[in-house]
């Protein structure tokens, strides 16, 4: 299908910028949501009734109900619906504040699940429909530093795991997009960082190590991506961005499988006498 109706939140910068382009430059409509508006004048300017310019805070479910019914409105449909608001919290798990890790799950979870649930029925009703959940290397590994950002990547990967399997028979795919490192502002001024103890500074040293031994993938380059992801007949459940994700998770799943197998013993062991029931029944 062309002239695809795309509806992305974090548009003002970034990935939700370059995706915004992208749909808007081969002839796409789109209804772009930033925290102001305003940043997104330019687009508007370039490409007239073909973008919607909505000021959104995907925490605030209301607003997050009243501009995806704009959306609608304006446009008739809904094609793709893009959760890309949300931020990276630094801090180590006994650094992290009550209010500090409310407000990394209130963007990240929550207001993904606000957009999903306020574009499903209106997917329902077309028989058709893709939500793309940005989510992160992050969301399926774990590093020290990084605590409550993975809890709340994990919480989408799972939400959204679930989803895909309750809305395919009514013609709508789920792809959770997980990036690596990309040469954005992700641990930049968009991060918020905790107050540090010092303990902790080894641990922050190796991560800060880690990060300044990658090499940052061009957030330009992810728009031809993400127009193949929305245009595949058959979208996949995840795909990562990036060439290290793969390698990573081949690694990391090596370690859980070794590890499970190791203890397989013990596994076998709570199941306790009921393993036999059917058996001997």
């Amino acid at each position: 299908m062309t002239n695809k109706v795309w509806f992305i939140t974090g548009s003002s910068k970034g990935f939700g910028r370059v995706w915004a382009e992208a749909a808007l430059a081969r002839g796409d409509r789109v209804a772009a949501t930033a925290r102001d508006a305003g940043t997104l004048a330019d687009l508007v300017e370039t490409y007239g009734d073909k973008i919607a310019a909505i000021k959104l805070d995907v925490t605030d479910k209301k607003a997050v109900d009243a501009a995806v019914a704009e959306a609608h409105k304006r446009f008739g449909r809904l094609d793709v619906v893009i959760n890309n608001a949300g931020y990276g919290h630094f801090g180590a798990i006994e650094e992290v504040s009550e209010q500090e890790a409310r407000d990394q799950i209130e963007t990240n979870v929550f207001g993904a699940l606000w957009v999903t649930q306020a574009a499903l029925p209106i997917m329902r009703a077309q028989r058709s429909g893709h939500i793309i959940q940005i989510s992160s290397i992050g969301g399926v590994n774990a590093f020290a530093s990084l605590g409550l950002y993975h809890a709340s990547k994990w919480a989408l990967e799972a939400f959204s795991q679930s989803l895909g399997i309750e809305v395919a028979e009514f013609g709508i795919h789920v792809t959770l997009v997980e990036p690596g490192g990309f040469s954005t502002d992700w641990a930049g001024p968009s991060a918020k960082v905790s107050q540090p103890i010092e303990a902790y500074a080894p641990a922050r040293a190796k991560m800060a190590e880690r990060r300044a031994n990658s090499v940052a993938g061009d957030p330009e380059a992810t728009g031809p991506a993400m127009l193949a992801i929305v245009d595949a007949a058959e979208p996949p459940l995840r795909v990562f961005f990036g060439d290290g994700g793969l390698p990573m998770i081949k690694q990391e799943y090596a370690n859980r499988i070794a590890t499970w197998e190791k203890w397989d013993e013990v596994s076998v062991m709570a199941q306790g006498a009921r393993k036999n029931r059917k058996a001997n029944a």
